[in-house]
């Protein structure tokens, strides 16, 4: 099973990759793919399977590069409910993320 801290880590990478994507993808034509790649497929193809609000969720905090606080202004939320719902977003992906395991 993934580790909690672990999926953190990895999102703040996956956060930083959409941060300088074009960076990223203008270095592609001479230095190639960086291996953040293959962590930002892995956890897309996971939040696909996620309930809309935590696919929402995701796009807006890891993609978007929205602070929860800024997403709980923009949503009409409070803080401690997009932090409920973050905490939820993390569970579902060590749940998928155990359920792949389970079937390989």
């Amino acid at each position: 099973m993934l580790p909690l801290n672990k999926i953190r880590e990895d999102l703040k990478e996956i956060r930083y990759y959409y941060a300088r994507k074009e960076i990223f993808d203008s270095a592609i034509g001479g230095i190639g793919l960086n291996r953040v790649l293959d962590k930002v497929k892995k956890y897309n193809t996971a939040v696909q399977n996620a309930p809309p609000r935590l696919y929402d969720l995701y796009i807006c905090l890891y993609v978007k590069n929205y602070t929860q606080e800024g997403l709980s202004i923009e949503l009409g939320y409070t803080p401690e409910y997009i932090q409920m719902q973050h905490k939820k977003l993390l569970l579902f992906l060590q749940s998928y993320f155990k359920s792949e395991d389970e079937r390989k």
